[in-house]
């Protein structure tokens, strides 16, 4: 029985905040942005052209919701973006205002560079080996 991960939930404090960073800074598409009533949207972002796994972006509300916004990882590197064009994509993130917290680096793996998202958290841009 074939399986894999559909949606990983990302906490936004704002929505449209959300989807403008990930489409400006990232590339990535707007899938889908359903009303769900009370203020609620069914909001899916991926990157351009791709099928695997998705962002559900969920609006926080609780104050438990609200503090963990950022916090996906725990200071962690909590994603990791692979390319097939690291030195692209890199001047394209960094152009559009993206922080990146250490120069590319040469892994056994391939070449990295750690970066925050809007929120905080970290993430990996990988191009593989």
């Amino acid at each position: 029985m074939p399986q894999h991960i559909a949606l990983i939930t990302y906490l936004v404090r704002d929505y449209d905040e959300a989807i403008t960073w990930f489409r400006d800074a990232l590339g990535f598409e707007l899938r889908e942005d359903s009303d769900q009533g009370q203020g609620k949207r069914w909001v899916v972002m991926a990157p351009a052209g791709e099928s695997g796994a998705r962002f559900l972006l969920a609006k926080a509300v609780t104050e438990q919701q609200v503090s963990a916004i950022g916090k996906a990882a725990g200071g962690r590197v909590a994603f990791f973006l692979h390319s097939t064009d690291f030195a692209t994509l890199h001047g394209k993130m960094i152009s559009a205002g993206v922080r990146f917290l250490e120069s590319p680096r040469h892994e056994t793996y391939g070449t990295v560079a750690v970066f925050e998202d809007l929120y905080g958290n970290r993430w990996d841009l990988i191009q593989p080996a």
